[in-house]
């Protein structure tokens, strides 16, 4: 202690799913995991952030998103596409009792629950700024190191998208990178000392050169920011 740097990365992903799984905690896998276990470490953490001269001038907790959660880029609007709606699902607890399993309240689509999760790690970095950046220093960003196809996180997807897809993203949209690589950008984003800008999503273009990339309109929603942090708070029990 102090803790400098924060980096939340857990991830799983079941685009193949039919029917929901479920944490110990009866939440539905990928957003018990991909969301409210990101959120409640960074709660429970943040008290240990604190501002300091290394690695950077401020410290630094951040959330690797791919674009498929920010419907503003091309990749975001491949169906199925990240939306949240009105979270109804959410504040009915995710586990199949009290309605639906999906956030947004419709029925259980495993591709569309991580991409909305991806989202909710968005909004949840610009809550963060909005409640936390100016009292503490600390920066909250989310970024988008490139597309990685060759990690255990596909591990559930169909055989012929192993077989096509690392290819397709290598030789037609050049958006591969390797995970050496993609570990070089996340380390670059919460060690340079020119990137303590808070409440950004990094991203690299087929260049390699970093850019804030434009966030889309839900994901700049601050209602919709401060309604899920309260309900998350509450699913994860820091509030009655």
């Amino acid at each position: 202690m102090p803790i400098d740097i924060v980096v939340c990365n857990a991830a799983v992903y079941q685009p193949t799913a039919k029917e929901p799984s479920y944490t110990a905690d009866g939440f539905e896998m990928s957003v018990g995991v991909n969301h409210l276990g990101d959120f409640l470490l960074a709660r429970e953490i943040l008290t240990d952030l604190q501002p300091s001269d290394y690695p950077s001038n401020a410290s630094s907790l951040s959330a690797p998103s791919p674009v498929p959660g920010n419907t503003n880029t091309l990749a975001g609007n491949v169906s199925p596409k990240a939306n949240m709606g009105d979270l109804r699902g959410l504040a009915g607890g995710l586990n199949g009792a009290g309605g639906s399993v999906m956030i947004d309240g419709r029925e259980f689509d495993g591709a569309k629950a991580y991409k909305d999760n991806k989202l909710c790690n968005m909004l949840t970095r610009q809550e963060f700024h909005r409640r936390y950046h100016g009292e503490t220093g600390v920066t909250f960003t989310s970024l988008y190191p490139g597309c990685i196809d060759t990690t255990g996180l596909f591990r559930e997807h169909i055989s012929m998208f192993w077989l096509l897809f690392v290819p397709f993203q290598k030789y037609i949209t050049k958006g591969y990178v390797s995970e050496e690589e993609a570990g070089k950008r996340l380390a670059q984003v919460v060690s340079d000392l020119s990137l303590t800008k808070s409440r950004v999503y990094w991203s690299w273009n087929k260049n390699s050169a970093l850019f804030e990339n434009q966030l889309s309109e839900e994901v700049s929603d601050a209602e919709k920011a401060k309604k899920l942090w309260e309900i998350s708070e509450k699913l994860v029990g820091l509030t009655a």
